[in-house]
């Protein structure tokens, strides 16, 4: 096959590691990995400053992309644009804050044609698991959904309530049937603590979601993966102490995995203002000690891979500097991959281990196997990224809907400076995204 494009990159990260290298695509797909100084004729050929590395695109499997319903708070336009300005080529769309929920197939099919045609970079769905729709499973894992989403607690939003013990088990059970995956917000609403808020005091807010309610979930999530031989997935992990926990499970053979966000790895509980709710999110952002402790499980391989979480909402919902009322969620889509490399290169850790995390760890969990890497066969998904480049985030550059951003003010090292879906650079005006099942 004629080679349409030939990437030399003195830095590449390629099976694991950097190393120069000269990437060959053709028709959307990776055909060739060479030496540097053995380019192979190609119909164009582009070659990456000394300042520059090739990444795989991202694959962000936890994105509230809200629309329908609550398109205000974010849309499949700003939320993809953001994501291919963030090096994310793949987002998988979480089943909740749309109107409606995508738990039924009629709902799945409204999203995916108010998706249709705004795209940017791939998208695939969630379905959700919420009392009363067990029977829907099925139907919405034979459309192509990469898994069900579902809460232990109230989700926040009336349209997608939250799975008691009872109904979680026979949830899982019917995921384990499907040999679907089944991935949950782990928090228990019994340990949570309203009585802690304190109005503006973060303190408060922080007592309000101890660590054991996130303990006490993840014991339930384990032992129903173990009875039902099922496969189970902990989101948005804020707790460090109940790494042990899911390592113990793992080692038994319990089919459980584990992500974090890079909120909980750039920020500490200590520097967080009072009043400060662009900060707020669930479960809470913890003490420096514990966002230690969450880099060293990353780097043993406790925790899987990294996503993150981009939960916009307007800035009215949070103006409010009440940690009671203000809306919990960070957008930060865009801003992933600079957040997580500042903290990783200040530790130690390499764009290698940045792009595991990011990319071949969430592609591999959900299946999409030919995503997320440098390899053959491939998709021709990749990013020019600066990783010396710094830069100090102000929201109104951001591309997501809304300006506000935890990060505001914040000065980030690592620059995206291009992104490439299947070879072709992503442009403003032309969404090429596909919309995604399930093995394809």
């Amino acid at each position: 096959m004629a080679a349409d494009l030939l990437i030399r990159a003195r830095r590449a990260v390629v099976d694991g590691a950097e190393q120069a290298a000269c990437v060959v695509v053709a028709d959307g797909r990776i055909v060739a990995v060479t030496a540097y100084d053995d380019p192979p004729a190609a119909a164009r050929t582009l070659d990456l400053d000394d300042d520059e590395v090739l990444l795989p695109g991202l694959v962000d499997t936890h994105v509230h992309v809200n629309e329908p319903g609550r398109t205000e708070w974010e849309g499949f336009d700003t939320a993809t644009r953001a994501a291919a300005a963030g090096g994310v080529t793949t987002i998988i769309d979480m089943p909740l804050n749309s109107v409606p929920a995508t738990t039924t197939v009629a709902a799945l099919d409204e999203k995916r044609t108010v998706a249709r045609g705004q795209c940017f970079v791939d998208v695939g769905f969630w379905g959700g698991a919420v009392p009363g729709n067990l029977a829907d499973l099925g139907p919405l894992h034979e459309e192509g959904v990469f898994g069900f989403k579902c809460f232990l607690l109230d989700s926040g939003v009336a349209e997608f309530p939250h799975l008691r013990p009872e109904a979680f088990a026979a949830a899982m059970a019917e995921t384990a049937r499907l040999g679907a995956l089944m991935i949950v917000h782990a928090e228990d609403g019994e340990l949570i603590d309203e009585t802690a808020l304190d109005g503006v005091r973060y303190s408060g807010f922080l007592a309000s979601r101890p660590k054991s309610a996130e303990e006490a979930a993840i014991t339930l999530v384990v032992e129903q993966a173990r009875v039902t031989g099922g496969r189970a997935h902990v989101v948005h992990l804020s707790d460090a102490d109940a790494v042990p926990l899911l390592r113990s499970a793992r080692t038994e053979g319990v089919d459980v995995s584990v992500e974090t966000c890079p909120h909980y790895l750039y920020f500490e509980a200590e520097q967080v203002p009072d009043g400060a709710t662009e900060l707020k999110c669930c479960p809470p952002i913890r003490e420096a000690d514990n966002r230690e402790a969450l880099w060293a499980a990353l780097a043993a391989g406790d925790i899987d891979l990294v996503v993150s979480d981009h939960s916009p909402c307007t800035a009215a919902l949070k103006e409010s500097a009440d940690f009671g009322l203000a809306w919990g969620g960070i957008a930060s889509v865009q801003l992933a991959l600079p957040a997580v490399w500042t903290g990783a290169r200040a530790r130690g850790r390499s764009l290698a281990d940045v792009v595991g995390w990011m990319a071949t760890a969430p592609a591999s969990r959900v299946g999409l196997a030919d995503r997320g890497r440098i390899a053959v066969g491939a998709q021709a998904d990749l990013v020019r990224f600066a990783p010396d480049a710094s830069f100090t985030v102000d929201p109104a550059r951001l591309k997501h809907k809304n300006p506000v951003s935890a990060y505001a003010g914040h000065r980030l090292v690592g620059e995206v400076r291009e992104t490439w879906l299947r070879g072709v650079p992503v442009d403003d005006d032309a969404p090429r995204g596909l919309l995604l099942s399930r093995g394809t």
